[in-house]
């Protein structure tokens, strides 16, 4: 880890990192995230005085892929409010993601042997790049930043006879999931008439919608959770996440589910890392979290 490339590090000077060796993941997102519960649940066991209500917890495989709520029943988990530990930097909650799609390009070419291929063959191959190439100027995950969304083709496979291309799209606002939506079918229909010998397809199916719609419906968990941070000594800063949580699903299924940090830093990549110490903090948080509640409730 080099201090240059990760600024994070000057607020842990002194404390404990744990990394993994830089040739895997360390795969704090999202371990991190569960040793804190089963700490907080380790401390409300141990101390039988402090006040709190029923609490419930679910651990869920898949959300990187967008699955980890395919099967979650909220009506059995039976909770009133939520939250997800699985956010990065100290003193973050998170109220606000991503509208989130995905599109999906197939194309069906006509493959002939290549020795007598001359005027006969339609390269499925070439017509997704072709597609790629249509995007080169649009906004893209390495140029964009903040609120600012995107299109991302991501995963291309297949051959010469039939090619698939996946792109993400990617916004705060519906007003962009639609333009950037029309602007893949623009590029679509320019590319079949460019090739009328080949079927292009594009499908876009939504993935999750901008959880802060719901939240804001019901501030009380988000503003709880700033007000357990701010007791835990910690300055609250409230962010949005430039990717998705299974609270954004969660919260259009009734359960509203904001976000609470973890500590983690540089998820998804080698070079992962966290600090014992930011895993503390995010306990306590936990700890005055559940507190508060009773509290609010009197």
């Amino acid at each position: 880890l080099r201090a240059a490339e990760n600024p994070a590090l000057k607020e842990h000077i002194g404390d404990d990192i744990i990394t993994s060796d830089g040739t895997t993941l360390l795969g704090a997102d999202n371990k991190a995230g569960i040793a804190e519960i089963m700490t907080l649940f380790e401390y409300l066991k141990n101390h039988p005085e402090v006040r709190h209500g029923t609490i419930r917890v679910a651990f869920t495989p898949d959300e990187e892929v967008g699955a980890g709520t395919k099967y979650f029943d909220v009506k059995k988990f039976n909770a009133d409010y939520a939250y997800t530990v699985d956010g990065e930097t100290v003193g973050e909650i998170e109220n606000e993601t991503f509208n989130a799609a995905g599109a999906t390009f197939t194309v069906h070419g006509i493959n002939v042997h290549p020795g007598y291929a001359k005027n006969k063959l339609v390269n499925a191959v070439r017509i997704v790049s072709d597609i790629v190439k249509e995007m080169e100027n649009d906004a893209a995950p390495e140029t964009t930043e903040k609120r600012e969304g995107y299109l991302h083709p991501h995963n291309i496979e297949g051959g010469v006879e039939k090619a698939i291309l996946k792109v993400l799209i990617r916004d705060f606002d519906q007003a962009g999931m639609i333009t950037k939506s029309a602007r893949l079918k623009a590029i679509r229909d320019k590319i079949a008439a460019r090739y009328p010998k080949a079927n292009v397809e594009l499908e876009i199916k939504e993935s999750y919608q901008n959880m802060k719609v719901k939240l804001d419906e019901d501030p009380k968990a988000v503003e709880y959770a700033l007000e357990a941070v701010k007791r835990a000594g910690i300055e609250p800063q409230l962010q949005l996440i430039r990717g998705g949580t299974d609270g954004a699903r969660l919260c259009f299924m009734g359960l509203l589910t904001p976000n609470i940090f973890t500590g983690g830093h540089n998820f998804h990549s080698k070079l992962e890392w966290i600090a014992v110490q930011a895993m503390e903090k995010t306990v306590g948080t936990l700890k005055h979290l559940v507190q508060i509640w009773v509290e609010k409730s009197l």
